[in-house]
């Protein structure tokens, strides 16, 4: 029996785009339910998003920005840590595909843990004492819980990997230990955390076509290289699919389902039903049937951590393996707070009167709290897609003849650009301009 088409589509890259674009369509005419666009703030927001690559990557260094992805996060303080592992693995006779295998491996545990850490949370480097937080400081703990071969059972001393049976049978106090948590230190949703690499571990288990007996994430690498005439070219639509069957049902069993089957980062949105019904919307030859019991034409689907790692796991295949890849601008930006935050405090978007003072109730201070699952935050990250897809052309215009692509744009330009206003904003806590209740395995 094949998939359902309705959660087929849903789970893939081209309803992502497809249906905030529906969003978008709203926004312009002024019926969205939670938020205000104002499109002229919309040239502000270009002109601070470029003047910082231009800051960091002008005037001829353009082509070295990296795309986005992991591994510059395990460089955090100019430290490379990756380049400093490959040359160990390489000294030890280690080939090519093993090394990409290794470094699947590792993208694979750091990116799923790589959810919001909360504003207090700080990890403290053995032997340098230098601190980290955030991203960057859960980059660099995963790094070295992988080289304490925290996620494997083949506890040799000298290889390290990742395999399904440790992830599955993983203690929290693991996470607790490694990412140095404590009622001083308190990192949000570490039980969430250690649950999802669980039920990553059975999936991998259960799924050793490609994964092998073992369960290792690497082996992606062999099934993919083996899976075409030219391993030298990759397409993202293949590799998409296989993330998606291992990934969907680790995510938390609570989220929307369609016809009883779980469809991940995918979440009702009122003013998507509205606008879908109004246009009597057919997306991808999968008609919309507005009395279908499992509403599945209210749907926006992000798949953000999927994205995540699909961009994090492109780099080891190009930098290892010289792959290049097809198909990789289906992917999309990515709906998380830095990138949302970016056309909140620049005034691009605005909270209307009623969100805004319920978010202000719930948190009791000057920022508005919702939980992730809000139709507020859904809206926001929905117009996150809209509004980088727009300001991607508008900072090529601004770059004289010099071409980015999406995800280089998403590295140089909006996520840092989204931080730095952050900061300058809320310099105690750097926080974004809208608090999301999470439980660590959404943002």
């Amino acid at each position: 029996m094949g998939q359902d088409p309705k959660v087929k589509y849903l789970l893939s890259l081209t309803a992502v785009r497809q249906r905030a674009k529906v969003v978008g369509d709203a926004a312009q005419a002024g019926q969205l339910n939670h938020f205000d666009l104002d499109e002229t703030r919309m040239d502000e927001v270009a002109d601070f998003v470029t003047s910082v690559i231009k800051r960091d990557f002008g005037p001829d260094r353009f082509d070295t920005i990296p795309p986005h992805g992991r591994w510059q996060h395990f460089e955090a303080g100019k430290v490379p840590r990756i380049a400093d592992m490959i040359d160990g693995w390489r000294r030890e006779a280690c080939d090519d595909m093993e090394i990409a295998r290794r470094l699947v491996d590792l993208f694979f545990v750091s990116v799923l843990l790589d959810a919001g850490a909360g504003d207090g949370w700080r990890w403290i480097e053995p032997g340098t004492g230098r601190t980290y937080e955030r991203s960057e400081g859960i980059a660099v703990a995963s790094l070295y819980m992988f080289q304490k071969l925290d996620f494997t059972v083949k506890k040799d001393g000298k290889t390290p990997l990742v395999d399904g049976k440790a992830l599955e049978q993983l203690p929290v106090d693991v996470l607790v230990e490694g990412f140095q948590t404590s009622e001083t230190n308190p990192m949000l949703g570490v039980g969430s955390r250690t649950d999802l690499l669980r039920r990553l571990g059975k999936s991998l288990l259960g799924q050793s076509d490609v994964f092998g007996e073992e369960g290792r994430p690497g082996n992606i690498v062999d099934y993919m290289t083996k899976s075409t005439a030219d391993p030298a070219r990759l397409d993202i639509l293949v590799f998409w699919d296989v993330l998606q069957a291992l990934l969907i049902p680790i995510w938390p069993h609570d989220r929307t389902t369609v016809h009883g089957q779980p469809i991940g980062d995918a979440w009702p949105l009122r003013v998507l039903q509205k606008h879908l019904r109004n246009a009597s919307t057919k997306l991808d030859d999968v008609d919309v049937d507005i009395d279908d019991e499992s509403n599945a034409e209210d749907i926006q689907p992000f798949h953000k951590l999927t994205q995540w790692l699909t961009y994090s796991l492109m780099v080891p295949f190009q930098r290892i393996l010289g792959v290049q890849w097809t198909n990789a601008e289906s992917l999309t930006a990515l709906a998380e707070y830095r990138n949302g935050g970016l056309f909140v405090d620049l005034g691009a978007l605005s909270l209307k009167k009623e969100a805004l003072d319920r978010g202000l109730k719930a948190s009791g201070g000057p920022l508005p709290l919702f939980e992730a699952g809000d139709d507020v935050i859904i809206e926001w990250r929905a117009m996150t897609l809209v509004l980088i897809d727009k300001l991607y052309s508008m900072v090529l215009s601004r770059m004289d003849r010099v071409h980015l692509t999406l995800a280089q744009l998403l590295e140089a330009g909006t996520w840092k650009s989204g931080r730095e206003i952050a900061a300058r904003r809320r310099p105690d806590t750097k926080s974004s301009p809208i608090l999301i209740e999470s439980d660590g395995t959404v943002f």
